[in-house]
């Protein structure tokens, strides 16, 4: 019998090292958040523009273009493309209302709504204080906490890393939805978020570009 030892001690060796050279399945998307976590402490400032596609019943609902800037501690800026070609909204972090600045060109007339007025949310109900990239990146934290990933279909190449993901609606937290999230391996931000229900029957689809990131933006930029 002791000359089969080795050969039982070579199999218990193999099995081994093919166990610790397999990732963590259940660690992949907890691995990648945290590095959005890192990389999104390092970042002071940035703007992006972003395309915002509603869905109903399967089919395209609203479509929106808009610049977006951000700046800590929560300072935000969005100047619309379509369909308001004109409009600029503004906010400041713990403020109650958001200034609405109908015609840049003009930017004297404004007037302010609460953040909680459907009229300066989007059509999902998104308020403003909700859009920025650190509040989308707690959102996958705190869920990654509550709903059990599956992590179906995880891909990464040199550029990017896809996942689907899980979570709680981020309106009323209170539905479990499916994402499924595309981001870049540069910065670590999503470059194209698609939000489905838990069947997956597309809802809303966000394609992000054009990151410039710590550019030093200028607190009047903020000011309306």
């Amino acid at each position: 019998m002791t000359k089969f030892i080795p050969v039982y001690a070579l199999l218990l060796l193999f099995t081994v090292v093919i166990t610790v050279a397999q990732p963590d399945e259940g660690r992949r998307i907890s691995d990648v958040v945290e590095k959005m976590e890192r990389s999104f402490k390092g970042i002071e400032d940035y703007t992006c523009e972003i395309e915002q596609i509603f869905y109903e019943d399967g089919t395209e609902n609203q479509r929106y273009h808009f610049k977006y800037y951000f700046k800590k501690k929560k300072k935000i800026r969005v100047d619309f493309y379509s369909p308001y070609p004109t409009l600029s909204l503004f906010y400041s972090n713990r403020d109650t209302e958001v200034a609405v600045v109908p015609f840049r060109p003009m930017g004297l007339f404004q007037f302010r709504l609460s953040i909680d007025n459907p009229r300066v949310q989007t059509i999902a109900g998104q308020k403003i204080n909700q859009t920025d990239m650190g509040y989308f990146i707690e959102f996958l934290s705190d869920n990654l906490k509550k709903v059990p990933q599956e992590e179906e279909d995880f891909e990464e190449d040199r550029d990017l890393v896809k996942f689907w993901f899980q979570a709680f609606d981020y309106i009323k937290g209170k539905t479990v939805e499916r994402y499924r999230i595309f981001l870049s391996r540069e910065n670590w931000l999503p470059v194209r978020i698609e939000r489905y229900t838990r069947d997956k029957r597309l809802l809303e689809l966000s394609i992000i570009k054009n990151y410039a990131i710590n550019t030093h933006l200028e607190d009047k930029l903020f000011v309306p």
